[in-house]
């Protein structure tokens, strides 16, 4: 064997675990590569920040996560079904229910739960010359006098058509504002019993 044929075989054998230890190398770096691509895919991106929030691989961590905000683990994926809607919230709000049996005679104009208020259109039981205007605010769901505003408007118009609008005196007010703090406690008595019978 001749000393070239020997050192063409020792460096075809040297290329060979050069290529070996770099193919390796390569295949290391690319799985490096993908999983990192993978986990910054895996972020959803904060709307009010733009910036990225890594998902946590780990379900059970992620379902705690979940259990701790009170939600599940696909509730991004198909939203909350269990979260109360405004609608749900003013049906078990005493305070807006007895509002609304209280003065279910005056035409409703607008309510709003979001915002805590129902305004009542003008009102008049015997003729058109005296109005009057109720709009009820709640400052929070708590029983009790003062989670609840109401203020109230009087409109006089005389036989010309015109009109003047003045506020309602405070015994008003605080008559319909009673009424509503006592139809409130009745209506919560009236559903504990429901629920103590289930």
């Amino acid at each position: 064997m001749s000393i070239v044929v020997f050192l063409q075989q020792v460096f075809n054998e040297i290329i060979m675990i050069y290529n070996v230890f770099w193919m390796d190398r390569l295949v290391k770096l690319s799985t490096i590569f993908l999983i990192f691509l993978f986990i910054f895919n895996c972020a959803k991106v904060d709307p009010v920040t733009g910036e990225k929030i890594l998902i946590d691989p780990n379900e059970k961590n992620r379902a705690r996560e979940a259990a701790r905000k009170d939600g599940g683990l696909l509730d991004d994926v198909f939203g909350n079904k269990n979260k109360p809607t405004n609608f749900e919230f003013s049906t078990s709000n005493v305070l807006w229910r007895a509002t609304l049996k209280n003065l279910d005679f005056l035409p409703l104009m607008n309510a709003d739960y979001s915002g805590g208020v129902i305004i009542y259109d003008w009102y008049s039981d015997k003729d058109d010359k005296q109005l009057i205007k109720v709009t009820v605010r709640f400052l929070n769901n708590e029983l009790k006098s003062s989670s609840v505003v109401v203020s109230g408007h009087k409109k006089i118009c005389n036989d010309s058509g015109k009109c003047f609008i003045e506020k309602l005196d405070n015994k008003f007010t605080n008559e319909i504002k009673e009424s509503i703090i006592s139809t409130a406690r009745q209506i919560k008595i009236e559903d504990s019993k429901k629920d103590s019978q289930k």
